[in-house]
């Protein structure tokens, strides 16, 4: 399974690998700028801003999507409520899905939630929308990468569905980053499957999310990445010139919330803290913005999530996959989890006005970039160590050769104790071999190890294990 044992598996190896010493080897290359997909490319080029603002203010049209809102046939009649807005957010997956000849398997996941559970006054049905692309790869179709935005929304009272809650930003902004990734993707083939996914149940608990993960790993899923979007509309507030409408953060957690003591401790020990799978996901992003969004940054911030708050990616964390959060630079609190007013000359409430549509169809287009690289690359390379049998300033690494067949070669990554991202020149191509040595003390520095295929497509990292 595709999450926390990948990073910390057992210690115990037994495999045979082709030695190489990087240092030595005549076709040691450094660091090139890897080649542009032309079907990447193609896939951000189609993410319209317009597409994503007329979703959003579909969504914000049903009035009040509260998890508890009405869900009865009345009320989707009238366009109003929970219930009308998944119907719609499925009926935008079949029509993508009849524009790619079928190639999206549709699904809903429904399931009861009853008091005593947090903020769920009354057994409440929560529904999850799924759209599955199939990898066209039976080696790798197994592999999943998957996108997730959450549709219910909440104003200032958790429990109240009879007044406006909009959820303009928070969250049809990332539901519209789910939509949008699997209209423009659908119109193209990856090896691997990629998941589009919008939840409910995110405010009063992370319930949709929660049923998803737990749900995945009983069937264990090899879910090798989760990009979650929660209010990624940025914020165009009349005088709040703080906000940076070209970044975007992408939290991910340290140690592992899935974590074993004995798992934990071996972290503390290697310094690792600061490596967990999450972490190499959100470092995968920081590379591929600059090739396919380059007028956008991410911002890699070492959390979790925002100071003491929670999002649907820790539902995944939780049961050991790799999750991250996108969210803008700087939120709004007027405009979040607010009833719609004015108040002493102060407007409040999570309107579309508010919504920076050319900033959300960025997000879009940096998820459907990182989502397509990462499902036409390798799976990552198995049992990466680092041999500690001997004290040598020379470092030794090991690693069974990527599941799949679509390696062709590998990389080692370097970067310094201090540093908390891969340098660009920090690489060492060694080529279709399992085993590698270099001249760098592991004491100064941390590694890593990636597949690249024929196409330039690189896996994400694994940073090794001590293998004694």
């Amino acid at each position: 399974m595709a999450h926390f044992g990948r990073w910390v598996a057992s210690v115990a190896l037994g495999m045979v690998v082709a030695p190489l010493t990087v240092a030595q080897h005549p076709s040691r290359t450094p660091k090139a700028a890897p080649d542009l997909d032309p079907e990447i490319v193609a896939a951000v080029k189609e993410v319209s801003p317009a597409r994503v603002r007329a979703t959003i203010e579909k969504l914000v049209g049903f009035y009040n999507r509260s998890t508890l809102s009405p869900a009865d046939p009345a009320s989707i009649a009238k366009g109003r409520g929970i219930g009308a807005a998944r119907q719609w957010i499925f009926s935008q997956f079949e029509r993508y899905s009849k524009e790619c000849g079928g190639c999206l398997k549709l699904e809903t996941q429904s399931f009861i939630v009853s008091p005593p559970a947090r903020r769920i006054p009354r057994p409440t049905e929560i529904v999850n929308v799924v759209a599955t692309l199939e990898g066209t790869d039976p080696a790798n179709a197994g592999r999943i990468y998957l996108v997730s935005g959450h549709y219910d929304s909440r104003n200032s009272d958790a429990d109240n569905v009879t007044d406006p809650a909009p959820g303009a930003n928070d969250d049809a902004s990332g539901t519209a980053v789910s939509l949008e990734c699997a209209r423009v993707l659908s119109k193209h083939r990856f090896p691997a499957t990629i998941v589009f996914l919008a939840v409910a149940g995110e405010e009063q608990g992370l319930y949709g999310s929660a049923h998803y993960a737990e749900a995945a790993k009983a069937a264990k899923l090899d879910i090798e990445g989760v990009l979650n979007n929660d209010i990624v509309g940025g914020n165009r507030t009349p005088g709040d010139h703080m906000q940076q409408p070209q970044w975007v953060r992408v939290f991910s957690e340290g140690i592992p919330a899935a974590a074993t003591p004995e798992q934990i401790k071996l972290i503390r020990a290697t310094g690792m803290e600061d490596d967990s799978s999450s972490r190499q996901l959100a470092r995968y992003i920081r590379e591929i913005a600059p090739l396919y969004v380059p007028e956008f940054e991410p911002k890699l911030v070492l959390r979790p999530d925002r100071y003491l708050r929670g999002g649907d990616h820790l539902s995944f964390n939780e049961q050991g996959f790799a999750a991250v959060r996108l969210t803008e630079y700087r939120e709004d609190y007027n405009h979040q989890h607010q009833t719609p007013r004015i108040a002493n000359g102060v407007e409040y409430g999570d309107l579309p006005k508010f919504v920076d549509f050319a900033y959300a169809a960025n997000v879009a287009r940096l998820n459907a970039a990182t989502l397509a690289s990462l499902a036409s690359a390798p799976a990552p390379p198995g049992n990466v160590r680092l041999l500690t049998k001997n004290l040598e300033n020379d470092s030794t690494l090991t690693w069974s050769a990527s599941p799949g067949g679509l390696a062709t070669k590998y990389e080692v990554l370097w970067r310094p104790t201090t540093d908390s991202d891969w340098p660009q020149q920090n690489m060492e191509a060694v080529g279709n071999v399992t085993q590698a040595t270099l001249k760098r003390s592991k004491d100064n520095v941390v590694f890593a190890v990636r597949a690249v295929d024929a196409k330039g497509h690189r896996s994400l990292a694994v940073v090794p294990l001590p293998e004694r």
